[in-house]
């Protein structure tokens, strides 16, 4: 009982500390998730046994490029182009029999800590921008919305009427019907959504909740895989209940660049 009260204080916690700071400013914002970012950032150089010290310095250049340089359809398109590369790479590995990011050169570990982590929450602080330079905070709070009733949803419907595994090897207490309720449910939600923030179309919205989900699902376990290859549960500590900051943002980090590239594509199309 007191472990469930101490994960649901600190889940709490989280949510409210992530809508107060992306309602009060772009600031407010950027300093929450660059500091998620960092925290992320070490916790990964757990998992692949990186230098944290230079991983530090990576994010800081990154950081330093969310802050200084203007919103630029090539230069964003070019970080994304990047971020969904290793993204599919990291695709591939998931569905490979046996392990093949046991053993990284460091040159692999560069571009894994660049491609899966730092550019993605680079993405992420500008996201809020599309589909222009004016920040928007409600896109932000409608996407983690949408992640928030997706893996609400899969839990509990895998919970009450789950029977076929989606990925046991890697995780095994998710099925394909929780994850079939939780896009349906995510895709509702996108819908209300829509009706309230009507700066874009509900087919829009949707389109982005079924991207959301589908590689927020495939983010969850790559991340998963990470930590049976590290040996262990959680990615950290930080949150009592939840394990570390990347637990808890790894379905966000791994979608955004598809999320991201889908709104540069009808954005450059319309």
């Amino acid at each position: 009982m007191n472990e469930s009260l101490t994960r649901a204080l600190s889940g709490i916690v989280y949510i409210i500390l992530l809508i107060a700071s992306t309602l009060y400013s772009e600031i407010s914002f950027i300093v929450l998730f660059g500091l998620f970012m960092f925290l992320s950032v070490l916790e990964f150089c757990n998992l692949i046994n990186f230098s944290k010290i230079q991983a530090l310095l990576l994010a800081a250049l990154f950081m330093l490029y969310t802050l200084f340089i203007p919103k630029s359809f090539q230069n964003d398109l070019i970080l994304n182009c990047g971020a969904v590369f290793i993204g599919l790479i990291l695709l591939n590995d998931l569905f490979k029999p046996g392990n093949q990011t046991g053993h990284l050169k460091n040159s692999a570990k560069v571009a894994l800590l660049i491609g899966y982590i730092i550019i993605p929450f680079t993405l992420l602080m500008k996201y809020p921008l599309i589909p222009n330079a004016e920040y928007n905070p409600y896109l932000i709070i409608g996407a983690f919305i949408i992640i928030w009733i997706n893996d609400t949803f899969a839990y509990l419907i895998g919970r009450a009427i789950g029977k076929h595994k989606l990925y046991e090897k890697i995780s095994p207490k998710k099925t394909i019907e929780g994850f079939l309720g939780g896009l349906v449910f995510a895709l509702i939600g996108s819908y209300i959504l829509s009706r309230f923030y009507t700066f874009q179309s509900a087919t829009i919205w949707m389109t982005g909740g079924t991207i959301l989900v589908i590689f927020g699902t495939l983010g969850d376990l790559v991340e998963s895989k990470f930590k049976r290859t590290a040996g262990v549960k959680d990615s950290g500590n930080i949150m009592p209940g939840h394990g570390g900051i990347l637990d808890r943002l790894d379905s966000i980090i791994f979608a955004i660049p598809f999320l991201f590239l889908y709104y540069q594509i009808i954005n450059y199309v319309s």
